[in-house]
Parts: C-alpha cells; sequence; structure tokens
C-alpha cells in the first residue's frame, strides 16, 4: 500500500499540471479543471495496480475524460432545471430548499441512469418517461418481450442498489 501511495504521489507530481492543462482545454475553466483534475487523481487511490501502468497520460485522460463528461452532463442538467424554473410563473416557483432538494434528486437519477447500459437506460426511460408499456417498448426497439421485461427488472434493481 505504502509503494502504491508513492507511486500515486510521483504521478501526481509528474503529470497533474499536464493533465489540468488538458482539461483547462477540455471544459473551458481553470478552477473545474483543477477539480476534475484532483477528483482523477483521488479516483486512483481506489485499489488499482498502478505500478502496472506503462502509458500514464492515457490512463489519466481517460479516467479524466469520464469525469469530465459526468460534469458536462450535470452541467446540462442543471441548464435544463434552471430554464424550467425560468419559464414557471412567479406564484409557482418552489422555493430555493425545494430546488435544491429536485436539483440532488436529479444528480442522483442521471448518476443511476449513467450505471446502466445503453439498452436497460433506453428501456428504463420509454417506460417511465414516455409512459410506454412493455409490449410497445418491444415494438419501438426492436427487442422481444422477454427481453424488455429483463432490462426493466435490471434498471429498477440498478435503481434500489443506487438508492441504499
Amino acid at each position: 500500500m505504502q509503494a502504491q501511495r508513492e507511486f500515486l504521489g510521483v504521478l501526481y507530481r509528474d503529470h497533474r499540471c499536464w493533465l489540468q492543462g488538458w482539461l483547462s482545454g477540455r471544459v473551458g475553466c481553470r478552477e473545474t479543471a483543477a477539480d476534475l483534475t484532483q477528483d482523477t487523481f483521488a479516483r486512483l487511490l481506489q485499489d488499482r495496480d498502478l505500478a502496472a501502468l506503462r502509458e500514464p497520460r492515457a490512463f489519466l485522460t481517460t479516467v479524466a475524460r469520464g469525469l469530465a463528461a459526468n460534469w458536462f452532463r450535470r452541467q446540462s442538467l442543471e441548464r435544463a432545471w434552471l430554464e424550467h424554473l425560468a419559464a414557471l410563473p412567479e406564484a409557482v416557483v418552489p422555493s430555493l430548499e425545494d430546488q435544491a432538494v429536485v436539483r440532488e434528486a436529479l444528480q442522483q437519477i442521471d448518476a443511476m441512469l449513467d450505471g446502466l447500459p445503453a439498452a436497460v437506460r433506453q428501456v428504463f426511460l420509454l417506460a417511465q418517461f414516455e409512459g410506454l408499456r412493455y409490449d410497445a417498448i418491444a415494438v419501438r426497439t426492436g427487442l422481444s418481450l422477454s427481453t424488455v421485461k429483463r432490462h426493466m427488472k435490471r434498471a429498477l434493481v440498478g435503481c434500489l442498489a443506487h438508492a441504499v
């Protein structure tokens, strides 16, 4: 474990500035890039065999790219929420506390959906947000009814696992 931490320290020292510059070019904000850089290295603390890395920059880029994609998706979700709020009549705008609760719930749903395979996510979204029945989902997606049911079960299990 000590060797792992030492290697991570070397990796951080040798590549942090480069990674932060790379991320800054992607997200357009130095502060966000700095946060994502720290998140990238924090992710490496999760029981990875860093000594086996042959191309550290390629690996760091892969991890950082995933974190940046999550950040972009959260920003898009945040913008959509703010646009929805702006379109509401002033009399029905939720309180700041309620807005924070909804924002947190949206981020949790987004994280849960991100963890699902694409086909499972599509079936879940068609059922939950478009209100389609399983047979209609099967027709629309070209999947068998049993596959649609299996995907829904997997999505619901994923939702429950994420909620715990």
